[in-house]
């Protein structure tokens, strides 16, 4: 069983999945003695994790005023954070999104398990406490990041798709898609379980599982620029007069 947290790290990096495997053995080799939940390598920095906890406040701040959006870890002036949650509120999951079935649940499907930040009631069904027999239910993944231009990043893709087939597996039935939040911004992305998508989250799996040492190197990736290890992979970044050929 691989987790949804490293079929993301998967996605983006193997060797960074190796490092934070690492790194987490260790922390439980070191035993009772480490208290500090902030020190586990696999839980998000405490900067992500209040950003992540916007996601179950829109209808709050929805209404709230520039200078208390001022205090908070949202990554727009307030004028437009507010407006893009009334674009999001004029979409059709809006009611779910601010009411959902289930808050972090935790889902367990065939070959991977995880937290689904939430689990949407089905569209035509108005009572969180029945499910529609003819509409799935639609879990969500919520990420601390800045959303693409369009679309979602590789890596929350490959962990919607992740959330949505043990989703699937737990109900007995198909999941067809998911949603990555990016409270960050007020703004919500479908992830659709297209074939494409299925195949990178196949390929995440197969790498998560068979790392048993360290996996080469990327060369020169833009990603590097922003990994916590990469000092320790020793890769190289590329400065921006490289790129430019200078």
């Amino acid at each position: 069983m691989i987790a949804f947290t490293d079929l993301g790290r998967a996605a983006f990096c193997p060797r960074q999945l190796y490092y934070v495997r690492r790194d987490a053995a260790d922390a439980g080799r070191a035993g009772g003695d480490r208290s500090d939940a902030d020190e586990d390598p696999r839980r998000p920095p405490p900067e992500a994790r209040e950003r992540m906890a916007l996601a179950f406040r829109y209808p709050d701040l929805r209404t709230a005023a520039d200078d208390r959006l001022r205090t908070l870890p949202i990554a727009v002036d307030p004028g437009t954070y507010r407006r893009n949650l009334d674009a999001l509120a004029d979409r059709d999951p809006w009611d779910r999104l601010v009411d959902p079935a289930r808050e972090r649940a935790f889902l367990s499907g065939r070959d991977c398990h995880g937290i689904a930040h939430k689990v949407l009631r089905p569209a035509d069904e108005p009572s969180a406490d029945r499910e529609s027999r003819d509409e799935p239910p639609v879990p969500t993944v919520v990420s601390p990041g800045d959303p693409p231009e369009s679309g979602v990043y590789e890596p929350q893709a490959v962990r919607a798709v992740a959330v949505a087939k043990a989703l699937a597996w737990e109900r007995e039935r198909e999941v067809p898609r998911a949603f990555v939040e990016y409270p960050g911004h007020a703004v919500v992305r479908e992830v659709r379980l297209t074939t494409r998508k299925k195949a990178a989250y196949r390929r995440a799996l197969r790498a998560a599982r068979s790392i048993d040492g360290p996996p080469p190197r990327l060369r020169g990736d833009p990603k590097c620029d922003a990994c916590d290890y990469r000092a320790e992979c020793g890769t190289r970044t590329r400065s921006l007069a490289s790129l430019l050929g200078l």
